[in-house]
């Protein structure tokens, strides 16, 4: 739907049928209505014509026809209202300006009509009507200067309280922004912090996940040694009784066993080298002796070419 932009006051509008209203309203909650059409059709006209242009072509639907409608209502109203209060200012005015002829024809009476008067006292006079306009008193007596200034007191007091209240506010404000702002920074920098920690802890989590899949590799690998090693233990006998006590014990043992059969096995060992005939075994002894004595006289040769050399 085209936009429609009314500028300025508004002319009288042509007056809605509360009746049709009501009708439409009891018809059905469309805004599809004829009459309701109707009237705004005639308020869209009054007011282009007003302005001097044509209605814009638009689409008619219920949605646009309801919204012009209460547009077109709440015109009128502001319409009526404004009227009112332009009679009730004219006929002011007809009264003020009734009663500055009285004043006037009264003031020339006594001789006291404007050009008569020095300008000093023309222009103070100029100065205390527009004082009392802009005080919006009726009159220029004391009292009402009074009471004007009261009221121009409490409003300046009342002001300043809103202004002290508001410039409370707007200090909290600032101290708030300014946190804020300080916050923000920070979150800013923590941001930026973990923007550059993340490829390092891409890389990080990337070593752990190819160390992951090693330990799960060595996991099952674990797994099957352990299957193994139990399948082990079964065919050997391992039954749950056989706990560590009982295999320190049995070392512990057999330590001791092996203390008292070493001397058996050094005595069997050296039986060992024996010939198994006693004639051989006589002949080894033999054999042995001469080389005792042959090895006791290169010992003595020995010494003697020492001490020989020695002199």
């Amino acid at each position: 739907m085209s936009e429609i932009v009314v500028g300025g006051s508004d002319p009288p509008s042509p007056p809605l049928s509360v009746a049709s209203s009501e009708s439409s309203k009891s018809s059905g909650n469309t805004g599809f209505d004829t009459n309701r059409i109707a009237e705004v059709k005639a308020w869209l006209v009054s007011q282009f014509d007003a302005a001097g242009k044509d209605v814009p072509e638009f689409e008619y639907t219920p949605r646009s026809i309801s919204h012009l409608h209460n547009i077109a209502t709440l015109s009128q109203a502001k319409t009526q209202a404004a009227t009112i209060v332009a009679n009730d200012f004219r006929q002011k005015a007809t009264e003020y300006r009734s009663q500055a002829a009285r004043i006037r024809e009264i003031l020339e009476h006594v001789g006291l009509v404007q050009e008569s008067l020095p300008s000093n006292v023309v222009s103070s006079s100029q100065v205390l009507a527009s004082v009392a306009n802009l005080l919006n008193i009726r009159d220029t007596e004391l009292s009402s200067f009074l009471v004007a200034m009261a009221d121009i007191s409490l409003r300046k007091t009342a002001v300043e309280e809103k202004r002290a209240k508001v410039q409370q506010e707007s200090k909290e404000l600032l101290d708030y922004t300014r946190k804020a702002i300080a916050r923000l920074t920070y979150l800013k920098r923590t941001f930026a912090q973990l923007e550059d920690d993340v490829p390092p802890c891409e890389a990080q989590m990337e070593h752990w996940k190819t160390n992951l899949t090693i330990m799960e590799s060595k996991e099952r690998q674990y797994l099957q040694q352990y299957s193994n090693y139990k399948a082990m233990l079964n065919r050997a006998g391992y039954s749950p009784e056989i706990s560590h006590g009982v295999l320190v014990e049995m070392a512990e043992h057999k330590k001791d066993l092996e203390k008292k059969t070493k001397p058996i096995l050094d005595t069997l060992r050296s039986y060992q080298d024996l010939p198994p005939d006693k004639a051989l075994a006589a002949l080894a002894i033999e054999d042995k002796k001469r080389q005792y004595t042959a090895a006791e006289k290169y010992l003595e040769d020995v010494l003697q070419s020492a001490l020989a050399s020695s002199e």
